[in-house]
């Protein structure tokens, strides 16, 4: 919400309420202003502290924030409430109605100039524009809620508006940035003493996947430390799912399967209970992975094939493409390999390197294994060359190491030594580590 009006518009406000309710200055003044206060107030020579403004809205039968503001209270909170209203259509799903819906809020926010409305509108709108993939879009609106709430505004409220333009920068495949913008924040919280533990857990548990894609698994794991422990201080209990979530790929990084499925089911649970339905559907989509990295490829199978079910039928468009991708790595690894193709090739067209290039870099390098199962080495080498393209540009260090290790392979079972030993080279300055790849079983180190 905007700051009251200047003193020459709320004077005017005053002095037409007071003659239409039949009042003299000294009338609206008594017990505790004076009427020269009063004719002071009226020519807007005087800025009303609130204590006057609540003893004239007292007197004049008006809310505090209609005479403040020229806008009824009722209307403040009708706002709200539909805001509200608009969070939860997109916990369900239908972003695409709730994109409506918070467009309708920002018009009449900009109309009304409530700066917090409007903040809040373009807030949701970003959210929405994420989930339907549009992530360029999403980028602009998280930029524009930063900038309706301004600097005057304390940090912590604006974490949420911070968070969700590095996500967009994450998800397009700029990670470094994307670090960048997180741990700035998280740093300059905590050098300030801000220590509101909402807005630090959203930012630890927002960093973990793009440290665990860059291959910064020490921080990760500190990341995931520091969430664990400001959970219990959590007022909000999305935020807490949204943590065991981001904390699970820690635990597969390490190798302890059974507690990231025990993390992912008290997730699971949490979104149950809260109906957010695309949160839900992404559970299942990593309790599917974690079934694929031990070898239970069968609940897997299922698992991803829910989370297919659930994301396509809300039109979650991208990340209805990346779970294609973990399911199709899974088909594959079940002898299902002209599925996995086809489901691959569908999910390209959806991707790209701006928007999803880490799943399309996945989609090409398991791409590239089916072809080399059928002897195609030339599709393979494309598809290897592709995802390695996409994956420097990202700095996804745990992936690329990994397929540096495979093309270097495949060229060297070609008989191009050089070409070889020069993809070998590239790998060489990037560890891997159990459970850091995008699809698979745990990558083997590339060779010395």
């Amino acid at each position: 919400m905007s700051e009251r009006d200047d003193p020459g518009v709320i004077g005017r406000r005053v002095q037409q309420l007071r003659v239409a309710r039949g009042l003299t200055q000294k009338q609206l003044a008594e017990p505790a202003y004076t009427p020269a206060y009063i004719s002071t107030l009226e020519s807007g020579r005087v800025r009303p502290s609130d204590d006057a403004l609540r003893h004239l809205a007292d007197r004049l039968g008006v809310g505090f924030e209609e005479l403040a503001t020229g806008r009824p209270a009722r209307l403040v909170t009708d706002l709200r409430l539909r805001l509200t209203e608009a969070q939860r259509t997109l916990a369900t799903g239908e972003a695409e109605e709730s994109a409506a819906q918070y467009a309708r809020l920002l018009a009449e926010a900009d109309a009304l100039d409530l700066a917090e409305v409007r903040a809040a509108a373009l807030l949701g709108l970003g959210e929405c524009a994420v989930e339907t993939g549009e992530l360029r879009a999403a980028r602009q609106y998280f930029e524009r809620a930063e900038k309706a709430l301004g600097d005057d505004v304390p940090l912590p409220a604006r974490v949420p508006a911070l968070r969700g333009r590095a996500l967009a920068h994450y998800l397009t495949g700029e990670l470094r940035y994307s670090v960048y913008l997180l741990e700035s924040t998280i740093d300059e919280l905590n050098r300030g003493g801000l220590h509101d533990p909402d807005a630090l857990l959203l930012l630890y548990a927002s960093v973990i996947g793009p440290y665990m894609d860059m291959g910064a698994h020490a921080r990760a794991a500190q990341a995931a430390e520091l969430a664990l422990a400001l959970a219990p201080q959590a007022g909000d209990p999305a935020l807490v799912a949204r943590m065991h979530r981001s904390v699970a790929r820690t635990l597969l990084a390490e190798g302890r399967l059974a507690e990231a499925d025990a993390s992912l089911a008290k997730a699971a649970e949490l979104y149950r209970r809260l109906q957010i339905r695309t949160e839900l559907a992404n559970c299942h989509w990593m309790r599917g992975y974690v079934y694929a990295q031990n070898g239970e490829l069968e609940r897997a199978e299922a698992e991803l094939r829910q989370a297919l079910d659930m994301l396509s039928a809300k039109r979650a468009a991208l990340y209805s493409s990346q779970a294609a991708v973990e399911l199709a790595d899974v088909l594959h690894r079940r002898g299902k390999s002209d599925e996995a193709a086809a489901l691959l090739h569908d999910v390209l067209s959806d991707l790209s390197s701006e928007r999803g290039a880490l799943h399309s870099a996945a989609a090409h390098r398991l791409l590239g294994i089916i072809a080399e199962d059928a002897r195609d080495t030339e599709a393979a080498e494309e598809h290897y060359v592709r995802a390695l393209s996409l994956l420097e540009r990202a700095g996804a260090a745990g992936d690329l190491a990994d397929l540096c290790r495979m093309l270097g392979d495949l060229l060297r079972r070609t008989g191009r030594v050089e070409a070889a030993l020069d993809a070998y080279r590239t790998g060489l300055g990037h560890r891997t580590a159990p459970g850091t790849t995008t699809l698979g079983p745990a990558p083997a180190q590339p060779p010395l």
